[in-house]
């Protein structure tokens, strides 16, 4: 199965790979902290106080909040990925240059 060049030049880096991984972890745990319990507190403001609340800037709040669950997301992938690429390369035998 052919691999993309990010995948190869994270397969010759296992310790970049590693390095990469740990801070898509915190970044992950960081964007994603709590957004479920704003985003739900934030839905209830605007749902409450209607127009108000939209001149308040809670739509402006939602956006961000919907950006915040994107970047969580995209640190998850990138975390997926380089574990992947960890995985599969301890588990490629060397002496056969295949996967044992």
């Amino acid at each position: 199965m052919p691999y993309n060049r990010f995948y190869a030049f994270l397969f010759k880096r296992w310790w970049l790979t590693f390095v990469l991984m740990g801070v898509s972890f915190l970044l992950f745990g960081l964007v994603s902290l709590d957004l479920v319990r704003t985003l739900n507190a934030n839905f209830e403001f605007l749902t409450a106080h209607g127009l108000d609340a939209v001149r308040e800037g809670g739509l402006r709040q939602l956006l961000g909040l919907v950006v915040s669950g994107y970047a969580a997301a995209s640190f998850y992938v990138i975390f997926k990925l380089c574990e992947k690429v960890l995985v599969d390369r301890m588990s490629l035998d060397k002496s056969k240059g295949t996967d044992s």
